[in-house]
This record gives structure tokens, sequence and C-alpha cells, in this order.
């Protein structure tokens, strides 16, 4: 029951970080992006799962396969949106997500910062923690599940296509995560992805 206490108190913090970083003015984003991170990561030190991984090659190597992955899906995604804009969905939507991190008024370094930080904060508690534990019951369905709950708290940004694609990676970072049996893998990927897509790339 302490476990189960432990990690509803963990979840329900976690939500109202996030709360808390969708509802913040533009230019206190990356100030509220380091506070819920770091709720992330808290949570799942003192729930004991933020423990070191023995760094392997073939889980990189997945983590970047993944991360290149998922580029291209956004990448044909972003095509679509242009394209046909599915129930009005516009590339101004794509716009509003990139500019709250690649805003001229953030350097780079700080940039990279809050990706890197926000990478460790997400895959320490969504999968090391939440997937992890579903993952007992669910297998490889935790993915998709903890994809769902991430996508739902996403639902407070009113942007349906920044929900949508909460979902997309989440359950791709989940699926990455199962097979590379651990976090190592699900990181790399969800911050390598991150760095392309709003600092080197981003699809517009």
């Amino acid at each position: 029951m302490a476990g189960r206490r432990g990690l509803a108190v963990g979840l329900v913090i976690v939500i109202a970080s996030m709360l808390l970083l969708f509802t913040v003015s533009q230019s206190y984003f990356i100030a509220a992006t380091f506070v819920s991170t770091s709720c992330m990561a808290g949570a799942a030190y003192v729930l004991g799962e933020f423990r070191g991984e023995r760094p392997l090659l073939k889980r990189l190597l997945l983590g970047l396969a993944s991360a290149a992955f998922l580029y291209a899906i956004f990448y044909a995604g972003a095509w679509a949106v242009s394209t046909y804009h599915p129930f009005g969905i516009t590339t101004a939507s794509e716009t509003s997500i990139y500019s709250l991190i690649s805003s001229p008024s953030n350097p780079v370094y700080l940039q990279v910062l809050v990706l890197l930080f926000d990478s460790a904060g997400f895959e320490a508690f969504f999968r090391g923690v939440l997937q992890k534990r579903l993952s007992t019951r669910l297998g490889l369905l935790s993915a998709p599940a903890v994809a769902a709950l991430d996508a739902a708290i996403h639902l407070a940004t009113l942007n349906p296509l920044w929900v949508g694609a909460t979902f997309v990676t989440d359950s791709i970072w989940g699926v990455t995560y199962h097979y590379g049996k651990g976090t190592q893998s699900s990181f790399t990927s969800h911050f390598v992805w991150d760095v392309a897509i709003f600092i080197l790339r981003p699809i517009k």
C-alpha cells in the first residue's frame, strides 16, 4: 500500500506540475519546464526508480534508430497536415509548439539544456516508473497505455496536434524502452529527437 500511495502522490505532483507548465505564459515556459521535469525526476528518485544503467552500445544504437524513425514519422505527418489539414489543423499549430523552445530569446545552450533535462525527467518517470510498473501486467501494451495518459494530460494545452504528437512520441519511446530494457535507449531517442526537431531541423 505504501508503494501505491507513494506512486499516487508522485503522479498527482507530476500532473499538477505539467498543468502549471501548460498554463503559464510563454515567457515562463522554460522555467516551468525545469520545475515540472524536476518533479518527475524527484518522484522517480523517491520511488526508487532513478538508478543508473550500464552503458551498452546496442542500447544507444536502438535509441538513435528510434529517434530517426520518429523524425521520419513527423516529417510525413507534417506533409499530411500541410496538405490535407485534418480536423482543421494547420502548420500554425506546429509553429506554436516550436516557438516555446526555439524562440530567438532562448540561447542555444539553454535550449539544449532544457531538452536534456526534459528528456531525463520524462523518461525517468513515465518509462522508468509508470511503464515499468504497468509492464508486469500489460507487457508491451504498457507503452500505449502510458502514452495515452501523457496525451490526456496534454489536453490542457488545447492544441490537438500537441496531444496527438505526444501519443505518437510516447508510444515510440515506450516501445524503445521495452526492447532496450531500460531508459538508456528511450532517453537517447527522446533527447536526440528533441534536439533534431526543435533546434537542428524543425519540421514546418
